[in-house]
């Protein structure tokens, strides 16, 4: 029997906001951009009031762009991405026993998901956490394993995902979120590619889901000589603040 994809709508852990904290907190960004909409609104109506109505149209698609910019970015992290990372999973029919590893796993978001997938297995989770999640840690990630009920089969680690600390073909499937397009050099950010393939068996499955190069990561790991090498837009679900922000899906077999 293979494994079902997990219910996304009955998370228990604390996944935070995904994003750049590193220079501007969360709660600053978030009044900054409350302050903009707030401002161009009041400007839309003012244009209104005094009987500018170009002034109005424009500074009125200005305040909604604005507004279903940050709706569409809320969406995703707080909801769509658990929609889509379940429909991914649920396509592989695990077993159930496989060991996988999440490189860049954050607070556990899609590593936990994975875990529920694997009673008999394992799961490894990579990080450096930097503050491209709210309130990112291994500490938090660790919370939401025991919150999740899957702390038995999940394992945190601090590491660089470009010098990987494990085996050769240790691994069944590697998969990844949003994490290598953070990585500053294109050497390094192949370099990634390259160890996740160096870990995965032969037989096993690597995915990745990322917003830039994955044309790249796709060349890559066909130079590789990896088979069913695919690429596609995951949808409006996975809209990082609207169509110009998409997420593409990566996925790869490793030979026998």
């Amino acid at each position: 029997m293979t494994s079902r994809a997990p219910e996304p709508r009955r998370r228990r852990g604390d996944y935070g906001v995904d994003g750049d904290f590193a220079v501007v907190p969360a709660r600053w960004q978030a009044v900054i951009v409350a302050a903009i909409i707030t401002a161009l609104t009041a400007s839309a109506v003012r244009e209104a009031v005094s009987g500018a109505p170009v002034g109005t149209v424009a500074t009125g698609l200005l305040a909604l762009g604005s507004a279903l910019f940050v709706g569409s970015y809320l969406y995703t992290t707080l909801a769509g991405k658990f929609q889509v990372w379940a429909g991914i999973f649920g396509d592989f029919g695990l077993r159930g026993d496989e060991r996988a590893l999440d490189l860049g796993c954050g607070r556990g978001a899609v590593l936990l998901m994975a875990a529920e997938l694997l009673p008999r297995g394992r799961v490894v989770g990579i990080d450096l956490w930097h503050a491209d999640q709210t309130g990112n840690s291994p500490e938090a990630t660790r919370r939401n394993a025991e919150r999740e009920g899957v702390a038995d089969r999940v394992e945190v680690k601090t590491g660089d995902i470009t010098r990987l600390p494990f085996a050769d073909n240790t691994f069944d499937l590697v998969f990844s979120n949003l994490v290598i397009h953070n990585i500053p050099a294109a050497a390094g950010r192949m370099a990634a590619i390259d160890e996740a393939v160096r870990v995965l068996r032969p037989g096993g499955r690597l995915v990745i889901a990322d917003l830039l190069a994955t044309h790249r990561y796709r060349a890559r790991l066909l130079e590789l000589g990896l088979t069913e090498v695919r690429r596609r837009n995951l949808g409006w679900r996975m809209w990082w603040g609207g169509p110009f922000f998409p997420t593409r899906l990566v996925t790869a077999t490793k030979p026998f």
